[in-house]
């Protein structure tokens, strides 16, 4: 496994790559890596001849500056997780290779970035756009791979590369668990020990959730999951909306949408975690 810092060597080592005929394969990370991280490595790496991984904490996706400056960074063990799991090239560079100058393109993603994410934290789909183009750019994938825990991001990527115009094709891997139920997240270190027993009750309430949404109406199964949250005193929800999974619009009733999949996010003290459930044909 190679370490490369520079676009440049990036590009001409993937370059000689192509040229042998190999497929190349991406996973775009902001290191801190799990098994969840792993596991799209492993998704990519049988999919393909190359495997790139990413590792890069993109500052214009934050914004909250203590969010960015809290974000954990741990790039020696990250590429030693990698080296052990069959990743062909880690590409690490510094904010100064990646924005030499300030990036200040502006993307109008429509309804998959306008609520949710996009109405709690504004400017986080631009930064994520920024990022995911340029790397998009410097490595010139055949496939990428994303967390569907992130899935308005994974929506967002699509509709980029769609706009863009770039030939990669967007592969969304299922979410992976703590044995407790808890979705993996880099995030899940800054829980306390006390955080981290309550946690698990976001993605258990979720899960109730599908039983309970047989014949009831959207609002009372949204009306449910916050009231059941909201009861610990460790949680806090900022959002939870169930929505098309392909417009990503909110729903009022479940016959407007074959795909409902129910988005949320929640404080665990400070700290943000979120999460997603798909919901079977519903009525009420």
């Amino acid at each position: 496994m190679k370490v490369v810092r520079e676009i440049r060597e990036l590009r001409e080592a993937l370059a000689r790559e192509r040229q042998a005929g190999r497929r190349i394969g991406f996973v775009p990370t902001m290191g801190a890596l799990h098994e969840g991280h792993l596991s799209l490595t492993e998704r990519c790496r049988r999919a393909n001849d190359v495997c790139v991984v990413s590792i890069f904490v993109n500052p214009t996706q934050f914004n909250d500056p203590r969010d960015l400056a809290a974000y954990p960074r741990t790039l020696e063990k990250d590429s030693e997780l990698l080296a052990a799991n069959g990743c062909d090239y880690v590409f690490a560079p510094s904010e100064a290779e990646m924005y030499p100058e300030p990036d200040t393109r502006v993307f109008d993603f429509g309804t998959v970035a306008r609520g949710m994410e996009g109405a709690f934290r504004p400017g986080h789909f631009n930064g994520v756009a920024q990022i995911v183009s340029k790397l998009f750019q410097a490595v010139e994938p055949d496939s990428a791979y994303f967390g569907e825990k992130d899935f308005q991001q994974v929506a967002v990527v699509r509709e980029m590369a769609r706009q863009l115009g770039l030939p990669v094709q967007i592969v969304a891997c299922p979410i992976l668990r703590e044995p407790d139920g808890l979705a993996m997240s880099s995030r899940n270190v800054r829980l306390t020990a006390e955080q981290r027993q309550v946690a698990p009750l976001i993605a258990a309430t979720l899960k109730e959730s599908r039983t309970f949404a047989a014949g009831k109406s959207v609002r009372e199964v949204i009306d449910r999951v916050v009231h059941t949250l909201n009861q610990s005193p460790q949680l806090c929800v900022e959002y939870f909306e169930i929505v098309d999974g392909t417009t990503l619009l909110p729903l009022r009733q479940w016959n407007e949408s074959t795909q409902a999949v129910g988005c949320i996010a929640v404080y665990c003290g400070e700290v943000r975690l979120i999460d997603n459930v798909k919901y079977i044909r519903c009525e009420g």
